[in-house]
């Protein structure tokens, strides 16, 4: 695939695990908000585990929504109130200013983390906090500074300590090695949780964030798993005869819709895993897979050809008779809800390539967000400013991100083999 790239950042930190992602910034967005932020003050004088000053700063420029300053540019590098020249930052056309410290106490091993926010035209600070914990919680502090910040000024809350699942392709020899991963919103501190020789699809996140369902080739056929994150533990769920597949979750988590060929043909199916009861939802000649649901439970989007081709269709999670949503094109798949459940995400062939699009389910507007040629498996971020979509770049399998109102994308090859199958995390509690 061919792509003019108009400008690309590499953001390469030392020491970066072996399946971590490396992030590729390819388009910012001209409507990003310019904050200067200041690299805090080392407040002990002891060497530093990291750079959470880099850590925030990279989260927030890569949301697009925020352009913060070089830091060869900043005339000055102030720590606290009293240190800040207001009218030299207004000067450099920074509407906010992010100033901090870091103090190392070294008997307990904790880091605390002091940062202050201040709107450069008020001169007034906006947020101010203090944020503790030992060297391993680093990047969670600074997630959590870049998540601030963005809320503060864009309003919107941020999702910088969220987590992305992923499924990652290896060849050894003649040999597949795929993994499900997850990791960091970021690409970094990518864990295992899966390691097979046959195929690993459609990681679905559970609402709290707890949970994985995807389905396995292990046993020649596929079956659909759910498993615990952080303690690995998985039960196999579905294992009937022909397909299983394209699990996703009901937004109270006790549901799962699923896609399953146990009588003859691939219908929507809902699986109660409170006691293991399903209810089919479709019951047509024609393929229905890859389901979602609405963010209030009650429809249900998914793929279909019983039209002729794929096509999104709306079907009540009760059971009805679904309606077509998209007509443009010949080609429509993988729906996914908007956050606000006003839109539908989806992939669009168009002129020969594979986009990501979105359909206003009021207005049946459509609209182009992706201009990439072989996009496929979209996920909205949990505020729903971004999407998170399998692509690719130079010939290798990679994921990126766009922002669904900025128009910024970054993407996030892995640095070995391709990477696919991408889920963008519910909100998690840390």
């Amino acid at each position: 695939m061919k792509k003019q790239i108009f400008f690309t950042l590499i953001l390469l930190i030392s020491g970066l695990a072996r399946a971590d992602l490396v992030i590729e910034i390819d388009k910012g967005s001209r409507a990003a908000i310019p904050v200067a932020v200041v690299p805090f003050a080392n407040e002990s004088g002891q060497p530093l585990a990291e750079d959470i000053g880099q850590i925030f700063t990279e989260d927030l420029k890569r949301s697009g929504d925020i352009e913060p300053l070089d830091r060869t540019k900043m005339v000055s590098i102030p720590s606290k109130a009293e240190e800040i020249y207001f009218r030299d930052w207004g000067l450099l056309g920074q509407r906010y200013l992010l100033v901090g410290g870091v103090q190392y106490d070294a008997p307990s091993q904790v880091y605390k983390v002091r940062y202050e926010l201040y709107n450069v035209q008020s001169q007034q600070r906006v947020i101010g906090k203090i944020i503790s914990g030992k060297s391993e919680k680093l990047r969670d502090m600074g997630h959590a500074i870049a998540d601030a910040v963005y809320e503060a000024v864009t309003g919107i809350r941020g999702v910088f300590s969220t987590r992305i699942a992923y499924v990652t392709l290896e060849k050894s020899g003649a040999k597949n090695i795929y993994r499900l991963e997850v990791a960091d919103a970021d690409g970094r501190r990518s864990t295992e949780l899966l390691k097979r020789s046959m195929p690993i699809i459609s990681p679905a996140w559970s609402p709290d964030g707890k949970k994985l369902a995807y389905v396995s080739f292990e046993s020649q056929r596929p079956a659909i798993y759910v498993q615990d994150v952080d303690t690995g533990t998985r039960t196999q769920v579905t294992s009937f005869k022909g397909l299983n597949s394209a699990p996703t979750w009901s937004p109270d988590g006790t549901k799962l819709a699923v896609t399953l060929s146990k009588d003859g043909n691939a219908e929507l199916y809902v699986l109660d895993l409170r006691n293991n009861s399903l209810k089919r939802l479709t019951n047509h000649w024609a393929i229905d897979t890859e389901a979602s649901w609405s963010p209030d439970g009650r429809t249900i989007a998914f793929t279909s050809d019983r039209g002729g081709g794929p096509q999104i269709y709306l079907v009540d999670a009760s059971g009805g008779s679904p309606r077509r949503l998209t007509f443009e094109g010949r080609y429509n798949s993988r729906p996914r809800f908007s956050v606000d459940g006003k839109k539908v995400y989806y992939v669009h062939q168009r002129d020969g390539s594979f986009n990501v699009a979105s359909l206003d389910l009021e207005s049946g507007q459509d609209q182009i967000l992706t201009q990439t040629e072989m996009d496929e498996s979209p996920s909205v971020a949990p505020n729903g400013s971004m999407i998170i979509y399998a692509t690719q770049k130079n010939g290798k399998g990679v994921l990126a991100v766009v922002g669904v109102n900025s128009g910024s994308k970054y993407t996030l090859p892995a640095q070995f083999g391709d990477v696919r199958e991408p889920a963008w995390s519910p909100y998690i509690s840390r």
